[in-house]
């Protein structure tokens, strides 16, 4: 059985109450909290005994998206799973802009609900162990005229610094492990967002635009993030040129 420990923010308290029962029910230690105030104090009281955060946005004395900005700021590595009645585009896109790792509506499968909390906790304790035994990591990377540090998170393209969330940084890094290899969106999903490959997404394709934003010189004519039609994505650092 489980034994990690999970926070859930959330003002709506018999919502927070059935999340925990149902938490509590699979093995996890769970705690409850119902505004963001007492989210971040749980945060910094609870530090390292957090495993993952069920996050909503509209919150009384200060938003969802400002916990996350704000934990972000001190721990970039837990798992951040909102939560919310928001459904909007925009909405899932300063979600992740944030740093939340993942992006539920309500109202809400349970069974979904639960496979996410796995895969994410699942994924996060590959990846932590993957690191610990990792002998060499590479924490630096330069393609083009970009120059990016994933241990301090620091990016610069053309000399001007830039600002990457998490996840665009996680993307990236697993391109550049894999660079020249097509890699399928199902491997995407479960590699970076651990998410279940099967799932409807479209946050890769989502994340891709964005780093070619960031890095391309013509974002629409791409020539290290190449889209492999009915096939995946492919990353070439030294560019190729648009077909």
């Amino acid at each position: 059985m489980p034994n990690e420990h999970i926070l859930i923010v959330e003002d709506e308290e018999h919502l927070a109450m059935g999340i925990k029962y149902n938490l509590v029910a699979e093995g996890y230690r769970v705690t409850a909290v119902g505004d963001g105030p007492s989210a971040l104090k749980a945060l910094t009281e609870l530090r390292g005994d957090v495993d993952l955060v069920v996050l909503d946005l509209m919150l009384p004395g200060m938003s969802g998206y400002a916990v996350c900005e704000a934990l972000r700021g001190f721990d970039r590595e837990i798992p951040v799973l909102i939560l919310s009645a928001r459904t909007l585009a925009e909405d899932r896109t300063r979600g992740f802009d944030v740093g939340a790792n993942q992006y539920m509506t309500k109202p809400f499968d349970l069974d979904e609900f639960l496979s996410r909390v796995r895969n994410l906790l699942s994924f996060f304790r590959r990846r932590a162990e993957d690191h610990a035994h990792r002998p060499n990591p590479v924490t630096t990377f330069e393609f083009a005229n970009a120059k990016v540090n994933f241990e301090t998170f620091e990016v610069a393209v053309g000399g001007e610094s830039v600002r990457m969330t998490q996840l665009e940084l996680a993307l990236l890094r697993y391109f550049m492990e894999n660079e020249g290899r097509v890699i399928p969106r199902r491997e995407l999903l479960e590699n970076v967002w651990g998410m279940p490959g099967n799932v409807n997404s479209r946050a890769p394709d989502q994340f891709i635009r964005r780093l070619r934003k960031l890095f391309e010189p013509d974002p629409a004519a791409p020539r290290h993030f190449l889209t492999i039609r009915d096939a995946g994505y492919r990353f070439v650092a030294a560019g190729e040129e648009p077909v």
